[in-house]
């Protein structure tokens, strides 16, 4: 008795859709007792079954999903999903939003940096912002094309991008990172100890180059120099006063090749107010103490001073990242190296042979300060205060001494020795020929 109506109602369920024009009505479902049942209409005449209602279709009956592993390059899965950031909500799901047009354009650049023709009047603050994006692609570590990036860097923001540079004991990063280290302008502090660079090297012919006439402090530890290396750095401040003109800081210990006629070339440098010469080869250590106070006002100090310690001197800049990922990238090359021979000798049952690192003599800061010597400039106020006395009195001097003095001179000239001329020559012909080569 209760089948005849749900019979009734299919029939004329089915008629109504037979007489209407779609041809595809889709599902129908009849509520019963609380349930709900599928009409299937499916067959030409009334077939008024009920079926459980099956789940709808998110996909077309021919879709498909294939999962592609490894089947395109980095370069053109990184295109696909550039443009898009990628986050979770809290609940667990992932959510994707679009990036801004200047993240898109910074990129496009970044990846592009090497073909920039040229960054000079561009804003810093974007100027940052594309130097960090393009170290976050590791385009400074490509050969050539990294050189040349870092260089239009450095010709526009000098020392935005590195105004320090220290390169303590990191003789393989100065090696193989030369034409890069050479880049960097407008440095004001360098330190290049225990490197054993030599008379002859690359690098100190560039230190008087005047893209970096702005360096104060610079310290030559430990280099094997000698008195020639001091001739040929300060060769430009001595004759053309360029060069190392500002330098302040100066440190030359543990050179044992440099001797008193070494220091006599350092009595250009009129700025100079620290100077540590500890453990060089001087034969009358009061003859240069003398001279250096007398030339460029530089007193002997008892006590060690804390310029010297070598703390003050950090790589700072922009490409700060950048040194320390070429010592990372060096330092792994060299430890890979060694690796083979050090499987060989676990294989004959050889100990490894453990050397200690060259350490410098006067390296200790226990050491007993009187056999450092280290120099410094006095105040202002106490060194010019017997000057300020002597122009007081000349001042009181009457008006005809001085028009005396002036003329003797005058009447001296033609008597003067050539000796007594000579001393104003500070041209050798060494220095000649050094010139020529700049």
């Amino acid at each position: 008795m209760q089948r005849a109506p749900r019979q009734g109602a299919a029939r004329g369920m089915s008629c109504y859709l037979k007489s209407q024009s779609c041809p595809d009505p889709g599902p129908i479902y009849v509520r019963e007792n609380g349930r709900l049942h599928m009409v299937s209409l499916a067959l030409d005449g009334v077939t008024g079954s009920l079926r459980e209602p099956r789940p709808l279709r998110l996909f077309p009956k021919g879709f498909s999903v294939e999962l592609c592993m490894n089947r395109e390059d980095d370069a053109a899965r990184k295109e696909k999903t550039d443009h898009f950031i990628f986050t979770y909500t809290r609940e667990g799901n992932l959510r994707y939003s679009a990036k801004s047009l200047f993240s898109l354009v910074l990129g496009f650049i970044s990846d592009n940096v090497d073909h920039i023709d040229s960054l000079i009047g561009f804003p810093e603050q974007i100027a940052e912002k594309l130097f960090s994006a393009a170290e976050a692609r590791h385009k400074f570590a490509e050969p050539g094309a990294g050189l040349r990036a870092l260089q239009k860097f450095t010709e526009a923001y000098g020392r935005l991008v590195l105004c320090s540079l220290c390169l303590r004991n990191r003789y393989l990063v100065i090696s193989e990172k030369l034409e890069e280290i050479k880049s960097f302008r407008e440095l004001t502090c360098l330190d290049l100890s225990c490197c054993k660079l030599g008379d002859e090297h690359e690098l100190l012919e560039h230190l008087t180059n005047e893209a970096l006439s702005s360096v104060t402090q610079l310290r030559l530890k430990d280099n094997c120099l000698s008195d020639a290396g001091l001739r040929r750095m300060t060769a430009p401040v001595r004759v053309m006063r360029r060069g190392l003109e500002n330098l302040a800081l100066l440190d030359l210990s543990c050179n044992p090749e440099i001797t008193d006629a070494g220091i006599g070339y350092l009595l250009s440098f009129r700025k100079l107010n620290c100077l540590d010469i500890s453990g060089t080869g001087l034969q009358d250590v009061k003859a240069v103490m003398h001279k250096l106070q007398t030339h460029i006002g530089l007193v002997h100090s008892k006590v060690p001073l804390k310029e010297f310690d070598h703390s003050s001197c950090k790589t700072e800049g922009w490409a700060d990242q950048i040194v320390l990922q070429w010592e990372r990238v060096i330092s792994g090359a060299v430890a890979g190296q060694d690796k083979p021979r050090t499987a060989a000798s676990r294989f004959y049952g050889k100990r490894p042979r453990t050397e200690a690192p060259a350490r410098c003599p006067l390296a200790d800061p226990h050491l007993n300060s009187g056999e450092k010597l280290q120099f410094y400039k006095e105040k202002a106020t106490e060194g010019h205060g017997p000057a300020l006395k002597r122009e007081v009195a000349v001042s009181q001097e009457p008006k005809s001494a001085k028009k005396r003095a002036l003329e003797e001179p005058e009447t001296a000239a033609p008597s003067s020795s050539p000796a007594s001329r000579q001393k104003y020559v500070c041209l050798s012909v060494e220095d000649w020929d050094l010139l020529n080569s700049y």
